[in-house]
């Protein structure tokens, strides 16, 4: 330790111009890669890591071609079916349809018509639109509103509001390319990678990143694109965007504003505070010189090696800038107690002594930082472990330049007259010590109080909370969700993908289909006659126009074989298959939280009411067959996959829903299906964005408890190196852990659920407030190492080190509170309870802390004993 405090000294005290010249010319090539920081708002940084659920919902996407779409309310000034408000809604689709990237847009304008009047089977074949000369408006207006097709789907039940939607085409590319990267990762994770593995791990990586910037701006500008259009029609209609593509672009724009806006009122912040506090250019200078370094060496760093923020590491910038700032408050709080007792010292020795007096207290505390933030690397949530890696290296790196740039700085400064007369009688910390010495009995009730409202709290927390809450109620994401839930279905979608089992088929699946069907009065000896839907032509005749794609050419419908997966003869679209996804359709229509259903339970109905009577296989078969495209994109190929044998049911949530639970909504699903439907667990699977959002959320609680548990152990572990006595270092623990427990139990007192950002609190608020505890424990142990008395050693060390402990709490609080300026309530929630866990921690240690080290004395006996009646 001498030997490198000398090399140190002769180094930073000895050659101050050549360090902080070095310091600037390093700022300086980091900050060069500024240019090339990127943010990241994808889907992606918003799942689990290893998410299995996340690969399959993947490739349900790639295999029913459903990407991601963009929705459109329409609400025109005047009546929505008149000839004006259709001329303006068919400009506004006809703009839309030419956007980059979109690859159809539906709308009530281009939807079939099916039963304005109802057609018949033999009419099917060319369905009219909106715009087909003729059309009843009024009928129209009717399916739109109750046809098993479009209600709530393009219509709210207003009459007034319609929807269009924008689908987008699937990026197969993308979907390969992380499907590659995410083996390998999961490979490395679990049995690791060969050389030529992690080559691949790291090119593929590096792939993909290139690929998903080049993806994200493209659909940036296509919101954007988008945006405009409808903001030329505003004049005519009140419109709102939604979907997850819009709401990716406006999560970044609320990262790029938080950066700015955190940015201009932290530095505004910590210079008024500094010059509040110590009242000298100089201690506002030095303290901010550090700050921003630091930060721009880290933001300078990310650039460099593609290290995106999200919208959780978005708070990264400020954090490292209050923490750095207490660093820096620390070291100058003691140089001025220096210089006020030694005003004849030469400056570098008042620079020394404070640098060897400090450095101890701050690598530790600096390090229990680290510690708190390097345990949400334990979370299963990507952007969790980068903020955490994050803020780890960029705390090693603030601490690093506070004991350059500081020093070295004041040895360029004269030393001047000391503005700090020594005189800490007046100190507003020994208010506290003065409490705990008149009511020591009362601190510990207090605690004790604090602590069973805590753990009451912590068992009222929960993790379920409504996407939609996230953000305020004037932004267009609220609005547009809450305008497509209330008239149009709900946002947050939900797949049911149901395998058909191998041996599906039996007698009963094709029974009676040669004689007359019991619920159809149409035989299949007349089925062909004039009123044949299909045309009055044998379909079997060798010049009939489908013979070559005769659906019973190669399987025998009658014939007891099964058949093969793969067949067009597709087991969920035989009346047996249709009526069990029929009775799971009709079961989900009766669940409160859930808007439009879709599944081929719907083209079932269709065609049974348009041919009048229920439909048996055969006749299914035909119309499968034989739909037009327009139909039968519309009704069947989103819902079918024959290479599988397989059918997806599609629902969407409503994210408004007062009592919207997730899992149990999930749970509730799956129990129907095994319990009352009889499928097997292997053939139903739920994907879904809300699959996805779930699986992250129902993390949360698992993730508070392991990082919770690493960081007190790291933390605990760090206590015994440091004071090297078991018993004071648990007695650092307590208030931590009280400080910890009362944020969290506040948070489930006043029904703030756990999300993506607050589940990061406990755990900052446990390393950032043993900061103060390591300083006070610190200073105590040499007062009464001095003193040789308990109570004189409180009071000393809140008048000396109180302060400084009082100062950065202060700035910490406040600082945090500059987070209620972002756009993004999690990050309101995050930066206020993060000011209110703080304010717990310094209370704990001003008053618990001290209180426990006098009842328990784990520095030993006092030398004097003229204190102990009182104790």
């Amino acid at each position: 330790m001498n030997r490198f405090m000398s090399a140190y000294q002769a180094l930073v005290i000895g050659r101050p111009k050549f360090v902080l010249w070095c310091v600037f010319l390093i700022v300086a090539a980091f900050a060069a890669g500024l240019p090339n920081f990127k943010l990241d708002a994808s889907a992606d940084s918003l799942t689990l890591e290893h998410d299995t659920d996340l690969d399959y919902f993947r490739e349900v996407n790639k295999r029913y071609q459903s990407g991601d779409f963009l929705v459109i309310t329409f609400r025109p000034n005047t009546n929505l079916f008149g000839d004006d408000a259709i001329g303006v809604l068919q400009s506004l689709v006809n703009e839309l349809k030419a956007v980059d990237g979109v690859t159809s847009v539906l709308s009530m304008l281009d939807a079939p018509l099916l039963y304005s009047p109802k057609v018949s089977l033999s009419d099917i074949t060319t369905p009219r639109t909106l715009l087909t000369a003729g059309v009843d408006r009024e009928m129209a207006k009717h399916e739109f509103l109750h046809s098993p097709i479009y209600r709530e789907m393009l219509l709210g039940p207003d009459g007034q509001t319609t929807a269009v939607m924008l689908n987008l085409k699937v990026d197969e590319r993308y979907i390969e390319l992380v499907q590659h990267r995410d083996a390998l990762r999961l490979q490395r994770d679990s049995s690791g990678l060969t050389a030529a593995q992690q080559q691949d791990l790291e090119l593929i990586s590096q792939q993909f990143l290139d690929y998903r910037t080049a993806l994200t701006d493209r659909d940036h500008k296509r919101v954007e694109s988008v945006r405009n259009i409808v903001a030329s029609y505003r004049h005519s209609a009140e419109l709102f965007v939604g979907g997850a593509t819009m709401i990716t672009a406006d999560m970044l724009n609320f990262i790029e504003h938080d950066l700015q806006v955190f940015g201009v009122a932290v530095l505004l912040f910590m210079i008024a505070i500094m010059a509040i506090i110590f009242r000298q250019t100089r201690f506002v200078i030095l303290p901010l010189l550090t700050c921003f370094s630091a930060v721009l060496i880290m933001l300078g760093f990310l650039s460099w090696v593609d290290w995106r923020l999200t919208v959780i590491s978005s708070n990264f910038v400020s954090l490292l800038l209050i923490i750095s700032l207490a660093i820096t408050i620390h070291l100058v709080v003691r140089y001025r107690e220096y210089h006020a007792a030694s005003p004849d010292s030469s400056q570098a020795e008042l620079v020394m002594n404070t640098v060897r007096f400090m450095f101890r207290p701050c690598l530790y505390t600096t390090l229990t930082t680290m510690v708190a933030f390097v345990s949400l690397v334990v979370s299963d949530i990507r952007p969790v472990i980068d903020f955490g890696w994050m803020m780890s290296i960029g705390l090693g790196v603030a601490l690093l330049l506070a004991f350059i740039v500081i020093p070295a700085g004041l040895m360029l400064l004269p030393k001047g007259e000391p503005k700090d007369k020594g005189d800490n009688s007046a100190a507003f910390t020994l208010k506290f010590a003065w409490f705990i010495e008149r009511y020591p009995s009362a601190v510990l009730w207090l605690s004790l109080l604090i602590a069973l409202l805590s753990g009451y709290g912590i068992s009222r927390l929960e993790v379920e909370n409504r996407f939609i809450d996230y953000f305020h109620s004037s932004t267009e994401i609220y609005q547009g969700m809450e305008a497509i839930d209330r008239n149009l279905g709900g946002t947050i979608s939900l797949d049911i993908i149901l395998d058909a089992k191998l041996d599906a088929y039996d007698d009963s699946d094709f029974s009676d289909q040669s004689s007359v069907s019991k619920t159809n009065p149409v035989s299949s000896a007349d089925a062909f006659d004039d009123s044949d839907p299909f045309g009055s032509d044998d379909p079997f005749a060798s010049n009939d126009p489908f013979a070559e794609s005769d659906p019973f050419a190669g399987d025998d419908p009658f014939s007891d074989d099964t058949p093969s997966v793969g067949s067009e003869n597709n087991y969920w679209f035989t009346v047996a298959g249709l009526e069990r996804v029929q009775q799971l359709h009709e079961f989900l229509d009766t669940l409160p939280e859930v808007g439009k259903v879709q599944s081929l339970a719907t083209a079932f109905e269709v065609a049974n009411d348009a041919n009048g009577a229920r439909l048996n296989n055969f006749e299914l078969a035909l119309v499968k067959q034989n739909l037009p495209p327009e139909i039968k994109d519309v009704l069947i190929t989103p819902y079918l996959s024959d290479e599988l044998n397989q059918t997806r049911i599609t629902l969407r949530v409503k994210e408004t829903y007062p009592g919207l639970q997730r899992l149990e909504l999930v749970k509730r699903i799956h129990r129907y299906t095994i319990d009352e439907l009889g499928f097997d667990e292997d053939q139903v699977h739920l994907s879904g964005l809300l699959v996805l959002y779930n699986n992250m959320l129902q993390s949360l609680f698992k993730s508070q408890i392991v990082t919770l548990g690493a960081v007190f152990l790291g933390i605990l572990f760090m206590f015994v190196v440091l004071f090297r006595s078991l018993k004071l270092s648990l007695i650092a623990m307590v208030p931590n852990v009280l400080a910890a427990s009362a944020v969290l139990g506040g948070m489930g007192l006043a029904g703030v659920p756990l999300d993506m950002m607050t589940i990061t609190i406990a755990a900052i608020t446990v390393g950032i407030g043993v900061d103060d505890t390591i300083h006070y424990i610190h200073r105590f142990k040499k007062e009464f190492a001095e003193q040789g008395n308990y109570i004189e050693a409180m009071h000393r060390s809140h008048a000396s080190i109180g302060r400084a402990m009082f100062y950065t709490s202060v700035i910490i609080v406040f600082g945090f509170s500059i987070l209620a300026l972002s756009d993004f309530i999690p990050s309101i929630y995050f930066g206020l309870l993060t000011g209110f866990a703080m304010l717990a921690a310094i209370l704990g240690a001003l008053t618990l802390l001290p209180r426990l080290i006098l009842l328990l004395r784990p520095l030993g006996p006092e030398v004097t004993s003229k204190v102990e009646a009182s104790l």
